[in-house]
């Protein structure tokens, strides 16, 4: 992957043979501090401990557990006392697991580094490292940061770490090279990035970017950070939560109402209303979000996308139009000259020298610097400057030279250099004819025009220049983008090609990498808008060419009023409002400039069109993952809750104790988030269906969840009920429906997985044999208040397990419940 370098660092890499001395090694720690890529995490020990203890459900255990002490039953107190070890367990676990990801980047980091300085080699931590610093890589060792090849022989490295791609990437020193000021992109094969390792040969490499500035470091911070942004969805989920409570615990005093006027003592109206309050608490769903939601930054970081807003992760897999740049993005981002056409009389190597004098090495734009490296400017020096700007469209130089008189050379858009030249009209039909043959072939055109004078009045020359001819420029279409093109189309995602570019030039290379239609529909920025002022007009274009940044965010702002989620690729300053303003920005990061990505919420590490649609697919599979997660807890909620409450306020015993309630969650919480996040990929986009009502679950998708849920709750009270019996069999009925509640929960994971995971097997199988040996061994049913079932108990649970689980299956696949869709909320609303 390419990345920028600081211009003076490479000076560093060609300059330093012996290494830093240590006065600069001191005078650069302190410019550019220590060397700490990933952080010492401080959630260690004390933060698990912390994180534990807000879990709700161990103030339950304790509270009940002190509960029973008060009444003298010290039986019951030992067993929920020994219940908070496998709760705290599985807090401190699933703790672990979701910062496992950052930390376990450490192990892929080297801690001692071989250095090169004031002559000598010598030892130390990786962390003491600075820029400049010359680096000894051998094979099998890890780069200790971001550093650039100074020399080496058949040289290979791993970069799975930062690519996902197992395959070994060539690497190769980086010869000297002109350079001007700011930084420069230097290809990936000169990089030895912190992270990867080095497997064959033995590299020098001079340190270029250390820290938090290293790609594995930003990717740390940025990761971090996400776990603890809070995003619209995440805040819209924590009102829910905090509804859903006030509902519990109106209902459990509600119960502890009834269950005290049936007569059932004051101890049982309170433990039946704290049982039902701690079965009714939905604490899962912000731990699942926000679990799901650091998730989302390394799988994107795996496809090239590296995620600096948390809220990206929200909204990528929702995209459904994609307004792109065309160089770089689309093409390769590597012009080269194709073909001069000078007027009569001049010749190409005079058309070049004109083109050259109108350029500047310091904009380091690759057109000037392709000019610069083709001819010699003029001889003279330079007066004034006349940049390129959008609403000019063209570049100015004067030029005095060693003899006094003055010129001014000028490139720029063929129809404007056109248009101030001293051509005839018949002339410029000819010339803006020839520009449109070029143009419609995919060629990038500049007109090149020259006008001398003798006084100069330090104004721009605007009139009377000589027409010097054309020169077209190639840059070839990426591999990967007509089939990412047609991927994304076919999936419902609208493709717009925005450019600077001429017409003609567009339209060809929509053509070639098929966005719209065979006959892409092109319009020109000056008329876009008339497109889109009328609410009810449709945006029916395919290419905006001569786009100027304003009219690029008029277009983005137009999109998303008619409903468009809309993601947007810029590079440069002027691409800053359109970033801004799109649902998703989308800066390249090897040609981008710092603003462009401070205002991204993405970065792509390859610029390149096909990694967006990549993201979108990791986005939206993860997306999907997250509403399967949260379909499980409200289809095993459902049955939970409803049967805690109905059975005590139909006048039975209490159907669930606490001990069973500390049960069901220690299957809930690890199935709802490490099975379904563990969901592989389906790869291929699935096509968005759009609607006008945005939602977190569709209505026919609640109806599925909501008839799973009364199926499973008749299940399990019609069991209860009749196993009662006459005898009023009260451990027996328990233990009826704790198997068939069990066995529920897992005919729910198996229908909403299909089996895609190892974890999806487990998280099916492991709780019906818990629930098997739970029962059936007596000494253990006996100290959770059950009894052994019969065999044709266990036939009937298996029975309304398959029932159910058919029934989930049928109805998830029919009303496209594992599929993402387009009604998810906008940023502000609430999931509904």
């Amino acid at each position: 992957m390419n990345r920028s370098a600081p211009v003076e660092r490479l000076h560093d890499l060609w300059d330093n043979t012996s290494g830093l001395n240590a006065a600069q090694v001191a005078e650069r720690r302190a410019t550019f501090g220590p060397n700490t890529i990933v952080a010492e995490s401080s959630s260690g020990w004390l933060e698990i401990v912390r994180s534990t203890v807000r879990d709700p459900m161990i103030w339950f255990l304790i509270g009940t557990a002190v509960l029973f002490i008060w009444l003298g039953d010290l039986t019951e107190a030992a067993v929920l006392g020994a219940a908070l070890i496998p709760i705290a367990g599985m807090d401190a676990y699933l703790h672990r697991r979701t910062q496992a990801s950052t930390e376990g980047l450490r192990a892929r980091l080297a801690s001692q580094a071989r250095v090169l300085r004031d002559g000598r080699e010598k030892d130390v931590p990786s962390e003491e490292l600075v820029p400049g610093d010359l680096v000894i890589v051998p094979a099998g060792a890890y780069f200790p940061a971001d550093g650039l090849i100074q020399s080496g022989e058949a040289l290979q490295a791993d970069e799975s770490t930062l690519t996902g791609e197992a395959l070994p990437v060539r690497k190769a020193p980086l010869e000297p090279r002109p350079v001007g000021t700011g930084s420069v992109t230097v290809e990936g094969e000169h990089w030895g990035m912190a992270g990867t390792r080095l497997l064959t040969g033995e590299a020098r490499v001079v340190i270029a970017l250390t820290g938090p500035e290293t790609l594995y470091g930003e990717i740390a911070r940025l990761s971090r950070a996400t776990q603890v942004d809070r995003t619209p969805l995440q805040e819209a989920i924590a009102r829910l939560v905090q509804i859903l409570l006030v509902v519990a615990l109106v209902l459990c005093a509600i119960l502890a109402g009834i269950r005290y006027a049936q007569g059932y003592g004051a101890v049982d109206a309170l433990l039946s209303a704290v049982t039902l309050a701690i079965a009714a608490l939905p604490e899962e769903y912000p731990v699942v979000f926000s679990f799901f939601l650091g998730l989302g930054v390394y799988r994107l970081a795996r496809k090239q996308a590296l995620v600096r807003r948390a809220v990206v992760v929200e909204n990528i897999g929702r995209i459904s139009c994609i307004c792109t740049d065309k160089t770089g993005t689309l093409t390769e981002g590597q012009l080269t000259l194709h073909k001069a056409l000078p007027v009569e009389g001049v010749s190409d190597d005079e058309l070049l020298t004109i083109a050259a004098t109108a350029s500047r090495a310091e904009t380091a734009d690759p057109l000037d610097l392709i000019l610069l490296e083709s001819a010699r400017p003029r001889n003279g020096k330079v007066e004034a400057v006349f940049p390129f700007a959008e609403d000019r469209l063209r570049e100015v130089a004067v030029l005095r030279s060693p003899e006094g008189s003055c010129s001014a050379a000028m490139k720029g858009a063929p129809e404007t250099v056109i248009e101030i030249t001293t051509l005839s009209e018949e002339e410029r039909r000819l010339w803006r004819q020839r520009t449109q043959e070029l143009a419609a072939s995919g060629h990038k055109v500049i007109g090149v025009a020259i006008r001398s004078f003798h006084d100069w009045s330090g104004e721009e020359p605007e009139t009377g220049f000589d027409f010097a001819g054309l020169l077209a420029f190639s840059d070839p279409v990426r591999p990967s983008v007509a089939d990412a093109v047609r991927e994304a189309q076919d999936a419902g995602i609208r493709v717009i090609m925005i450019t600077g570019d001429h017409a003609h030039t567009a339209a060809a290379i929509a053509k070639e990498t098929g966005i719209g239609t065979l006959d892409p529909r092109v319009i020109d920025g000056k008329d876009l808008a008339a497109h889109i002022d009328h609410q009810e007009a449709e945006i029916d274009f395919d290419v905006v060419a001569r786009c100027t940044p304003s009219q690029k965010l008029d277009l983005v702002q137009a999109l998303r009023a008619k409903g468009e989620m809309v993601a947007v690729t810029g590079d440069g300053v002027n691409d800053a409002p359109a970033l801004r303003g799109a649902d998703v920005g989308i800066a390249m990061g090897e040609r981008g400039t710092r603003s462009a990505r401070e205002v991204a919420s993405i970065v792509l590490l390859d610029d390149n069109f096909a990694t967006i649609v990549g993201a979108i697919a990791e986005g939206r599979q993860l997306f999907t993952n997250l509403r399967l997660s949260f379909a499980y807890l409200l289809m095993l909620h459902a049955p939970l809750v409803a049967t805690a409450a109905l059975i005590p306020l139909m006048g039975y015993p209490l159907l669930y104790l606490p001990i069973h309630i500390i049960w069901i969650e220690l299957i809930l919480h690890p199935t709802a988030l490490l099975v379904f996040q563990n969901l592989p990929s389906q790869n291929a986009l699935s096509r968005l269906s759009k609607g006008s009502r945005p939602s977190f679950f569709a209505p026919r998708e609640w109806v599925t969840i909501s008839i799973v849920g009364a199926l499973a709750s008749t299940v399990i009270l019609g069991g209860n009920i009749l196993n009662l019996g006459e005898t009023a069999d009260v451990p027996h009925a328990r233990s009826m429906a704790m198997a068939s509640l069990i066995i529920t929960g897992s005919a729910i994971t198996a229908a909403l997985t299909g089996f895609r995971s190892r974890s999806a097997w487990i998280a099916t199988a492991v709780p019906v044999l818990s629930a098997f040996a739970a029962i059936q061994i007596e000494p253990v049913a006996r100290v959770l208040h059950l009894s052994p079932l019969h065999l044709m108990d266990w036939a009937i649970a298996m029975f309304g397990g398959v029932i159910i689980s058919a029934g989930a299956a049928f109805m998830t696949q029919r009303q496209d419940l594992g599929k993402p869709h387009a009604r998810l909320h906008r940023s502000g609303q609430s999931p509904s």
